[in-house]
């Protein structure tokens, strides 16, 4: 975990910058330059929460009736961390559409002949003055689309919270 937090120390845009200063150009290297940003943030809810279900009481009445911690990890942590991945895999999707747009608009992302809202953006940055829209339009497809992710995320945390009343 001292590693995750010494990731989580820098900026993530300027952590996925250097890391693609470092390798070459290309789709598989931005994926893991994301990856590598992302993956800590993830790396901590997910410990959180494992060490909070840890205490509950449905994991000590397994304990206490003798089930194994492999079957207790299976049967009892994971199914109650499920909900919290799906939730919070959506917002990291998002994110990832983001930092990929930004690092493809600064050119540090993946190849200019490979079609992107970044790339398209970076392109047209130079006529923004003389058509607005090279650079507007997909920007609101950008935002739209993170927004519909964030939304979804949203959605699936109300579906699969059981402390959320369910009055109609």
């Amino acid at each position: 975990m001292r590693f995750a937090d010494g990731l989580m120390a820098f900026p993530s845009l300027l952590l996925a910058i250097a890391l693609m200063a470092v390798m070459a150009p290309g789709l598989t290297n931005v994926i893991v330059a994301i990856s590598v940003v992302q993956v800590p943030t993830i790396t901590r809810v997910v410990r959180s929460a494992v060490l909070s279900l840890r205490e509950r009481e449905f994991v000590d009445a397994a304990r206490a009736i003798g089930a194994t911690p492999t079957r207790i990890v299976f049967r009892h942590v994971l199914p109650n961390t499920v909900a919290i991945l799906l939730v919070y895999g959506t917002l990291t999707f998002a994110l990832a559409i983001l930092s990929e747009a930004s690092l493809s608009f600064l050119g540090a992302g993946i190849p200019l002949e490979t079609p992107s809202w970044g790339n398209g953006m970076g392109q047209g940055r130079d006529y923004a003055r003389q058509a607005f829209w090279v650079i507007f339009y997909p920007g609101l497809f950008l935002s739209i689309t993170i927004l519909g992710i964030n939304l979804i995320g949203d959605g699936l945390r109300d579906a699969l919270d059981p402390r959320i009343s369910r009055r109609a």
